[in-house]
């Protein structure tokens, strides 16, 4: 077994307050692209005018809704994903008592298919929708299923999807739950993010410990502050920790 794996091996095994960040290099092994890398959302090619990073702007939204969810029904949802083996780990670890939180920038849900109960959704989560009138909640087979391209409540209005859109703020609770948990922790460990997208990157300078561990294939701004750093998969590096 590789050294730095056995060095995570051994931090897991010996930590019961462990805190898991993830961003979409989690995903990615579930078939769903990421944002910024040569296969991500932003560097495919659409029929749209509009980048993708002007798009899911709360004012593109307010704008052209109807371009909004054209691209968001074929480029934002993968209803088929299922949990990988980073998903499926991090939810054992939980249910053995040695997870305490999730903290995720992801908005696909794939944490709580694989059996996590404790994730904090940065980002919100495709799955949940709201009227914008009325704040009725909706599914998300509501919205893919909507004879009109622009889903839309019995009251007429918007249904949108609870995620956050650029240009919005995110959700304080979760903002000050992450916080808590992040500086609480006796390990954090950063998988699959590149923590280069604010104000969620800056939750990981609360953290006090001295077991700060980074599993991205590639460098970070908080590399230079980590006391691990494992430059491979978070679904391989994870199975390898934590095999019997």
């Amino acid at each position: 077994m590789d050294r730095k794996i056995e060095e995570l091996k051994e931090i897991i095994d010996r930590s019961n307050n462990i805190v898991f960040f993830g961003g979409a290099g989690v995903s990615t092994e579930s078939n769903i692209p990421d944002f910024r890398t040569d296969k991500g959302i932003f560097n495919q090619s659409t029929e749209s005018l509009y980048p993708p990073e002007v798009i899911l702007s709360r004012t593109f939204f307010t704008k052209r809704p109807d371009d909004f969810f054209q691209f968001y029904k074929t480029k934002m949802i993968y209803k088929d994903a299922r949990p990988n083996a980073a998903h499926k780990i991090l939810a054992e670890l939980e249910a053995q008592g040695k997870l305490k939180a999730v903290i995720t920038q992801n908005i696909d849900g794939l944490h709580q298919l694989a059996g996590s109960k404790n994730v904090i959704e940065l980002h919100g989560t495709v799955l949940e929708n709201y009227c914008m009138d009325c704040m009725t909640g909706f599914g998300l087979d509501y919205v893919l299923e909507s004879t009109e391209n622009i889903p839309r409540c019995s009251c007429g209005g918007i249904v949108r999807p609870d995620v956050v859109l650029y240009e919005e703020g995110l959700n304080m609770d979760n903002i000050h739950n992450a916080i808590r948990y992040i500086s609480e922790a006796e390990v954090l460990i950063v998988g699959g993010t590149s923590l280069v997208v604010y104000p969620a990157a800056g939750l990981i300078e609360y953290y006090r410990g001295n077991k700060l561990v980074l599993i991205n294939k590639e460098t970070t701004p908080y590399d230079r502050s980590a006391n691990l750093i494992i430059n491979d998969s978070i679904g391989k590096v994870l199975s390898e920790a934590t095999k019997k």
